[in-house]
């Protein structure tokens, strides 16, 4: 007899989340997005970062989101791995799209600068894959704290990353969370 078959499932919703990110629309069809499903050692690790980071004043919130990264059944882990601009020139980005390689990358919790464009694909490619998790029952919310976390471990190379935790409970662990 298996102990939770619906927990067992979460790993496939988290592969067909994957799916979704990969295939949703991107501007000219170029794709800079990567995903990847944590192990356990990884969400471990970020949500013991994510503790640390909540010592801040600022950043009190990430001590919070690392509660339901410790009781969530998955991670997924999407980012932008900005590589060349779009070529529109809309200078949304701050630049134009023969400027913004040459100039000089900063990083405070995300780098910079990135194409504005690539970055609404990687918020496309996030509408998409929640969709599927909702489609299939499963409870999940969209967290930057994930995202900052596994930038400063290293786990993902992406300028942009956002981190998503999945559960399935009788009650949506990210539904009472408290504001901070």
């Amino acid at each position: 007899m298996k102990l939770n078959p619906e927990k067992e499932v979460v790993e496939t919703v988290a592969k067909l989340m994957l799916i979704s990110a990969r295939t949703a629309p991107k501007a000219k069809g170029e794709d800079e997005i990567v995903t990847a499903i944590l192990s356990q050692e990884e969400k471990e690790a970020i949500a013991k970062e994510m503790e640390r980071i909540g010592q801040k004043e600022t950043h009190k919130f990430f001590k919070r989101d690392a509660q339901n990264v410790w009781d969530s059944e998955a991670v997924i882990l999407v980012g932008l791995n900005f590589k060349k601009p779009v070529g529109v020139n809309c200078g949304a980005c701050g630049y134009d799209c023969n400027t913004i390689l040459k100039q000089k990358s900063f990083e405070i919790e995300y780098a910079g600068p990135v194409c504005t464009i690539r970055a609404i694909d990687l918020g496309i490619a996030i509408g998409s894959l929640v969709s599927v998790a909702k489609e299939l029952g499963v409870d999940n919310r969209v967290m930057y704290s994930i995202g900052v976390s596994a930038k400063k471990l290293g786990l993902m190379d992406a300028q942009i990353i956002l981190g998503i935790p999945l559960s399935v409970k009788g009650k949506n662990i990210f539904f009472d969370r408290k504001p901070i």
